[in-house]
């Protein structure tokens, strides 16, 4: 039985003042115990919410990390191994904000996940298409390239400690929601094509889904039977809100 997961990703949001009033709001949350819940601030606050999150019950993760694990001359770049210094236990990678709008290519996130991984850390990998993808009928095709280039990277066994969020890139910010079918179909996809190399390396993996996931529609989702919680992005700014979905995925 796969525990299910829900992570907030804050992505370029947050002042300390803003920050401590969300840890104060995380922390009266009564969040369920069968639930992995973690919290991705930007890396400025990632020391701030280690330390304001004391209990244990949530855990911390960065939203991107260095193509090398180790400390060195990479000036602005922060290191896998500094981030498991500061306490953190996971790195989004492939976010679309990341692919699309910064231009990372496979072999760049191929060596994140990596570098995250050799570090001890859990890469959740990002996957997903773009509006004209999905018209054209191409949404499969697209995630099964961003999947298959790990897979061919490192093995299936990459993804014995690895998550995979599908975020479509349409429902990112935008209010648009896949439906739970839709979803599904897609998450059902991607444990298929992971299932071809080792079902029971696919069995175990966790898959989220991103994309305007709120307290409103969470509940539905996650009674997806391949959808195993979610990477929350707005929402995860209101503690009530993200306390709520995180419920959502413990029942």
């Amino acid at each position: 039985m796969r525990r299910p997961m829900v992570a907030g990703n804050w992505k370029m949001h947050g002042t300390r003042a803003s920050v401590a009033e969300l840890i104060e709001g995380l922390a009266a949350q009564v969040l369920p115990g069968n639930v992995d819940v973690a919290v991705i601030p930007s890396s400025l606050h990632i020391g701030q919410v280690v330390d304001g999150l004391q209990s244990g019950l949530i855990m911390v993760g960065a939203q991107d990390a260095a193509v090398q694990a180790e400390q060195g001359a990479l000036t602005g770049e922060i290191a896998a191994v500094q981030l498991v210094d500061a306490g953190c236990k996971l790195v989004l990678v492939g976010h679309s904000e990341r692919r699309l709008l910064l231009g990372e290519s496979d072999q760049v996130l191929n060596r994140k996940f990596a570098a995250i991984q050799a570090s001890g850390l859990t890469p959740v990998l990002c996957i997903g298409e773009t509006l004209e993808q999905r018209e054209a009928g191409q949404t499969l095709e697209v995630v099964g390239q961003q999947l298959d280039s790990v897979i061919k990277a490192f093995g299936i066994q990459a993804f014995v400690n690895a998550v995979v969020a599908y975020e479509p890139v349409w429902a990112i910010g935008t209010g648009l929601t896949a439906t739970p079918e839709q979803a599904q179909d897609v998450h059902a996809a991607i444990r298929a094509q992971l299932a071809k190399e080792d079902s029971e390396v696919a069995q175990g993996v966790r898959l989220l889904y991103g994309g305007s996931v709120k307290a409103a529609n969470a509940a539905e989702l996650f009674s997806m039977p391949d959808i195993d919680g979610g990477l929350v992005g707005g929402a995860s700014l209101n503690a009530d809100e993200f306390g709520a979905i995180c419920r959502a995925a413990g029942n």
